[in-house]
């Protein structure tokens, strides 16, 4: 029954995507708002079909942890559920991505429409000094600019590897910092065709506030995303043998 389901839901999933991304593009001609409201929309239909077809639970912790205003969200990356589900946690989200996924057809095209931030992560400098360019622009306009501190998609319970850019970002920006911990691996993991039905939790975490020494914040930040992230595992009944089966974590070297 569970790979029944899980084949099903990936195939609804797929044809999902395609099928709201064909019906946004007449959207590319109005202003970005309404766009905006389509991905939302869209997020929804997952959450729809992870709900009713793969037997996936979604709850939100701790929405009044978010200020207003600009800030910097940054968020545990275990799978895919969470660079779609935060479209319906945060007003207007503005994420890092790396720059290849702005050449894919369709989707790269909406992303460009809503003003995504594309990193080429071989550039290093010119490119930490291109997010923060094009960060300032987005925050301006009262956006949450989203990085994944960590790069890319890391298995549940998998050694921390977090990158230079968030603490970069944090001290140029010069904005709360927002920190984002899940368990969403357990049950979308990465590389897997398996959806493991449960009850997938994120929790927004107390922001922390601008101007922390880089070293301090650096620290604090994985401190608190991992102790939270941890513990959200342990709530999902994921034991050390489970974790392994979800993999070593480990993956390409990613440089933001």
């Amino acid at each position: 029954m569970l790979i029944l389901r899980s084949l099903l839901f990936n195939l609804l999933y797929y044809v999902n995507i395609v099928v709201w991304m064909v019906a946004v593009l007449p959207t590319f001609a109005l202003p970005r708002r309404v766009l905006l409201r389509a991905v939302k929309a869209w997020a929804r239909t997952n959450l729809f079909l992870m709900r009713h077809v793969a037997g996936i639970t979604c709850e939100i912790r701790g929405r009044e942890n978010i200020p207003p205003g600009p800030l910097l969200v940054a968020c545990k990356h275990q799978s895919v559920w969470e660079t779609f589900a935060l479209f319906l946690v945060f007003d207007d989200p503005c994420y890092i991505l790396k720059r290849e996924l702005m050449w894919l057809p369709l989707f790269g095209w909406l992303a460009a429409k809503q003003r995504m931030i594309a990193v080429d992560r071989g550039a290093r400098s010119r490119a930490m000094r291109q997010m923060q360019i094009d960060g300032r622009r987005q925050l301006a306009d009262g956006r949450q600019i989203v990085i994944f501190p960590e790069g890319t998609r890391r298995a549940p319970g998998a050694e921390p590897a977090y990158k230079y850019g968030v603490v970069y970002l944090y001290s140029e920006f010069g904005v709360p910092c927002v920190p984002v911990a899940l368990n969403s691996g357990v049950f979308w993991p990465r590389r897997q065709f398996i959806r493991r039905p449960g009850r997938l939790v994120l929790e927004i975490l107390p922001p922390l506030a601008p101007g922390e020494d880089k070293a301090a914040f650096f620290d604090r930040l994985q401190a608190v995303i991992e102790t939270a992230s941890a513990r959200l595992l342990a709530e999902a009944g994921a034991q050390p043998a489970d974790v392994a089966a979800l993999g070593t974590g480990e993956n390409e070297r990613e440089s933001a």
